[in-house]
């Protein structure tokens, strides 16, 4: 089974007219690091909201390892099981203290003080950020505070984080902090992540990618097959990693280079074995 699975996906926004998605199916499987990657509009970040059953679908439905996200007597146990982390991590430090804000999810829930302060403690170790413990989330940068927020999820202990464009608001420096966070969740915790991203360079470690174009499915696959789709990304006004777009030009010049050649490396070796 699926930990997230969604059937015909409709959402229109109360007031419009016009659907935001139309008719999304697609499956998520556990212990996977999926990209979901398009333009502002596309639908990606309603997307996001629908895993979590912050939003419900107007048509199909959303199923959270098995459970509708539209019975609300289960609501509880989706979000347990699909943690949401926003775009603006002010938004969801609620406390003065670090080990408070992560605390704070676990103590509704209701878990046992010292469950709550194992599970701060892990959380904030996880992250790198158990030194920090004591500060104030306000003094914090912002790639700081949203590891912080990340904390925050993985203390309610979600066998999924959902990442809504987290590192929008970031320099690099602390966009390199997050991707490499959510990236070892995934690979050392076998934490199912889901990222929605507009930055490509972001989804280049996934292990599988999908394009929102317009409120559908544009291509799914991995990074590699993605991006080598070059002029439907162009299309949908994308731009794809420099060493796909270096080898997109040569070919176009007569060169006869792998498009899936996505590292620096990889391509690399593309031009020099073409140099012979």
């Amino acid at each position: 089974m699926p930990i997230i699975k969604t059937e015909n996906l409709h959402f229109t926004y109360d007031g419009d007219e016009l659907e935001t998605l139309h008719g999304v199916s697609l499956e998520i499987e556990e212990g996977s690091f999926v990209a979901i990657l398009g333009h502002n509009g596309s639908g990606k970040s309603t997307l996001a909201k629908l895993f979590n059953g912050i939003l419900l679908p107007t048509e199909g439905r959303v199923l959270v390892d098995g459970v509708d996200t539209s019975h609300e007597e289960r609501l509880l146990d989706v979000r347990r099981t699909v943690g949401l982390v926003f775009q603006n991590p002010d938004n969801q430090i609620v406390a003065n203290v670090v080990e408070d804000d992560v605390a704070f999810a676990p103590e509704n829930l209701g878990v046992e003080p010292e469950e709550i302060r194992r599970r701060v403690d892990d959380a904030l170790r996880t992250v790198g950020m158990y030194e920090y413990r004591l500060h104030a989330p306000h003094l914090l940068s912002g790639g700081q505070k949203q590891r912080v927020a990340i904390a925050g999820v993985l203390a309610m202990r979600p066998r999924c984080i959902v990442l809504d464009e987290p590192t929008a608001m970031l320099d690099p420096i602390g966009r390199r902090e997050v991707i490499s966070t959510v990236s070892g969740l995934c690979r050392e915790q076998g934490i199912t992540v889901v990222l929605i991203t507009h930055h490509m360079s972001e989804c280049v470690g996934a292990d599988r990618l999908i394009v929102m174009s317009e409120g559908r499915i544009a291509a799914d696959g991995t990074p590699r097959e993605v991006f080598s789709q070059v002029e439907l990304l162009k299309r949908e006004g994308l731009s794809v990693p420099a060493t796909t777009e270096l080898i997109y030009r040569l070919d176009a010049a007569g060169w006869d280079l792998p498009l899936t050649a996505l590292t620096v490396d990889e391509c690399a070796d593309a031009v020099m074995a073409a140099l012979g």
